[in-house]
């Protein structure tokens, strides 16, 4: 039996031959593959750039652009190169096969087809494809963690040595109104470093597989208070109203608390950090089909649609120095995405410059039913 091994994978067909596009559509469509075919290779081309497969099964020998031609366009470009390419040929064709291999194909299959081979194949290609794709991912994942340790905590420590470096040797210099403008800078550093390194745990845990997901009946009101009370003297410090929008009893969502919490305590977090003084934070909520959409919204500075892109993408260091010179990691917000999604919900943002940012995510309501557990509300 043939088991899939990307969720839904996709495969597009190539070939001009009707008949062996009706077979090879027909062996795969039995095993839910989600398969498109193209009859020439100028029109596998344009498919692939409007919708990229995650394998293509493509006939050497057709009129126009050939087979080996097409397989050349697609390695060149820098979008399409890395799909895995499955040449179709003729039994006897062997100097063909050999040219296949040379342009960057990945297997072949002969014609007769036997429908076994054909999806054995496909079957083992799929599976590279996900092994790479996840391979991509734990280096990308261990290059940002590195990087934050080499950079990010040490710049954090080096700030902090030269405050208490200050407050050592200069102690009597000082009068009191100094020394509590020193104390005051170290505290901020220390807080600003123990939030780095908790969220640098509960993502380096999340990474690898062992943080609990034990979703419950929880009050979203609850989540956002604990958030806008942890921030309140922040707040204040910085001269910007926080406000906690979201109704006492009209949230009931599926979640787990120490996740929800970290993902309401790093976006509000984030908004303090991009708002100017005499700004406005605000955590509001909002019925969406079966999903909460929970939003923090802020009247800071904004950003392009170019960063906003960036933002949840962890193969991109994406830094902004505050409005207080606050520094930034962009760890955060990659926890606040995984953590999001682990419960099936989306984040996003929207944003103008020097309109603020809205930060939103969903969460899936309470439905007192079978596949939801947690006390009955």
């Amino acid at each position: 039996m043939i088991t899939n091994t990307l969720e839904e994978p996709t495969i597009l067909i190539v070939d001009d031959n009707p008949t062996n596009l009706k077979v090879l559509f027909s062996y795969l469509k039995q095993f839910g593959l989600r398969t498109f075919v193209a009859k020439s290779g100028e029109d596998a081309i344009k498919q692939v750039h409007r919708l990229p497969p995650d394998l293509i099964l493509l006939d050497i020998m057709m009129p126009g652009m050939d087979g080996i031609e097409t397989c050349q366009h697609l390695k060149a470009d820098e979008k399409t190169k890395d799909i895995p390419v499955i040449f179709i040929t003729a039994l006897t064709d062997t100097a063909n096969v050999v040219t296949s291999f040379e342009v960057g194909g990945v297997d072949y299959i002969t014609k007769p087809f036997r429908q076994e081979e054909v999806l054995a194949r496909i079957n083992t290609h799929l599976t590279i494809q996900r092994q790479k794709q996840e391979l991509y991912a734990l280096n990308a994942a261990k290059d940002k963690f590195f990087s934050i340790i080499a950079h990010d905590l040490r710049g954090t420590f080096g700030g902090l040595l030269g405050l208490s470096d200050l407050l050592a040797t200069a102690t009597n210099e000082f009068n009191q109104e100094q020394i509590s403008e020193v104390a005051c800078r170290m505290h901020g550093a220390v807080t600003n470093t123990y939030k780095l390194l908790e969220n640098l745990l509960e993502w380096a845990r999340l990474q690898k597989g062992i943080m609990a997901f034990e979703p419950e009946q929880l009050n979203l009101y609850d989540s956002a208070k604990t958030a806008t009370n942890l921030y309140a003297s922040s707040a204040k410090q910085k001269g910007i109203t926080l406000i906690n929008q979201v109704e006492p009893s009209g949230f009931l969502i599926y979640g787990d608390a120490n996740m929800i919490n970290t993902v309401t305590r790093n976006l509000i977090a984030n908004a303090l950090k991009f708002t100017h003084p005499a700004g406005q934070v605000t955590i509001s909520a909002q019925c969406r089909d079966d999903f909460v959409e929970v939003s923090v919204t802020d009247t800071g500075v904004g950003m392009a649609p170019k960063l906003q892109a960036k933002l949840f993408r962890i193969d991109t260091k994406v830094t902004q120095t505050g409005t207080a010179d606050e520094r930034g990691t962009g760890l955060g917000l990659l926890l606040c995405k995984e953590l999001v999604e682990k419960h099936g919900g989306k984040i996003w943002v929207e944003s103008e410059i020097g309109q603020g940012s809205t930060f939103k995510f969903t969460i899936p309501k309470w439905h007192n039913h079978a596949g939801q557990r947690g006390e009955e509300g």
